[in-house]
C-alpha cells in the first residue's frame, strides 16, 4: 500500500522535459519561480567561473511551467530544435 501512495505522489510532481529526459521540479510554485529567477540571474553572470550562459534556458524552461506565454513559446522551440537536430544527423551522413 506504501509503495502504491508513493507512486502516486511521484505522478503528480512537477516534471519538466528537456529533450529526451525528464527533471523533477518542486512542486510549490514559489519555490519554482525562485528556482528559475536565480538559474536566470546566475546565468547572466555566466562570464564568471562556476556559473553559465547555460542556465538562462534553463532557468526559462522551470518558469514556463508557470507562465503560459513561456509555456507557447518552449512549445515552438522543442519541435524546432529536433527537427534541426536530425537535420544536422542526416547531412553528417552523406
Amino acid at each position: 500500500m506504501d509503495a502504491d501512495k508513493k507512486l502516486t505522489r511521484q505522478s503528480k510532481a512537477k516534471r519538466v522535459r528537456v529533450f529526451d529526459r525528464y527533471i523533477h521540479v518542486p512542486r510549490s510554485k514559489p519555490v519554482r519561480i525562485g528556482l528559475a529567477t536565480v538559474l536566470i540571474g546566475g546565468g547572466l553572470l555566466g562570464f564568471l567561473p562556476i556559473l553559465g550562459f547555460w542556465m538562462i534556458p534553463l532557468g526559462f524552461l522551470v518558469l514556463s511551467i508557470d507562465l503560459p506565454i513561456l509555456r507557447r513559446w518552449w512549445r515552438g522551440f522543442a519541435p524546432w530544435w529536433h527537427r534541426r537536430k536530425e537535420e544536422r544527423q542526416h547531412d553528417g551522413e552523406e
